[in-house]
């Protein structure tokens, strides 16, 4: 089956036959933006339950219908990786969260740290750039991005999933030099548990982590401070460093 090329993140259940109403924002992209009327075929994904062909039943500017034809794809869901990043100018932040969608973060954790040099965010507007990521790369599955919370209350109540405690890959800027290898990444992870467990990123400030917070990272036992090359790396340019790093070696590349 041939796919449309115009693609659309639902909240509603996805199956044969199902009818789906458009929210204003989605008729006016189809209408105004798109030119679409009715009989055209829309790709619509919800998160859950894999990618559909849908076809517009009713157009207007404010609303519409859609209702799903066939499914067109299965459900594919990233494995089990977080990130927390300390915010950054804005569009370098928007920039973070399409950028760890596309590279296929389970969820996003802003925090404030310290020197975090932006401590007001709109979660609602991170989470529509998370969702036009996962509409423009084909994903299937939009990553929750949480509000910006203190990295100490994250971290003192740190998630426990079954037996393991989920680990976190520190990005630690002190440790410029030789990178990590990825054998040396998944050689690591063997030491925790055998087949796939959670994990976590941590990108930092832009100033960095105070001596305080550095101290404290290091002495939680659940976090690994790893190098990411011989460069110091811009908060932007470091997620997608290491969640690249993390992807190929433990991931759903390797």
């Amino acid at each position: 089956m041939e796919k449309a090329k115009i693609r659309l993140h639902v909240e509603h259940h996805l199956g044969q036959g199902q009818p789906l109403p458009l929210n204003e924002a989605q008729a006016h992209y189809l209408v105004s933006v798109m030119r679409q009327g009715v009989g055209a075929r829309v790709t619509v994904f919800n998160g859950t339950d894999g990618e559909w062909q849908a076809e517009i039943t009713r157009a207007a500017k404010r609303g519409g219908d859609l209702v799903c034809v066939a499914q067109s794809g299965p459900q594919l869901s990233p494995p089990d990786l977080w990130l927390l990043f300390a915010p950054i100018k804005k569009a370098r932040t928007d920039f973070i969260v399409e950028k760890a969608t596309e590279l296929g973060v389970a969820a996003i954790f802003p925090v404030q740290t310290r020197f975090t040099n932006s401590e007001r965010l709109r979660q609602d507007k991170l989470q529509a750039h998370a969702v036009e990521a996962a509409e423009q790369c084909g994903g299937t599955y939009v990553p929750m991005v949480h509000d910006i919370q203190n990295i100490w209350k994250v971290l003192d109540n740190w998630v426990v999933t079954g037996q393991s405690v989920r680990q976190i890959l520190w990005a630690d800027k002190s440790l410029v030099g030789a990178g990590e290898t990825l054998e040396a990444l998944a050689e690591r992870a063997s030491t925790f548990a055998t087949g796939p467990q959670p994990w976590a990123i941590l990108i930092g400030p832009e100033g960095g982590f105070s001596t305080t917070e550095r101290e404290k990272l290091r002495a939680l036992p659940f976090v690994h401070p790893i190098s990411l090359g011989p460069r110091i790396l811009r908060a932007d340019t470091a997620v997608c460093a290491a969640v690249t790093l993390w992807q190929t070696a433990l991931g759903d590349w390797a």
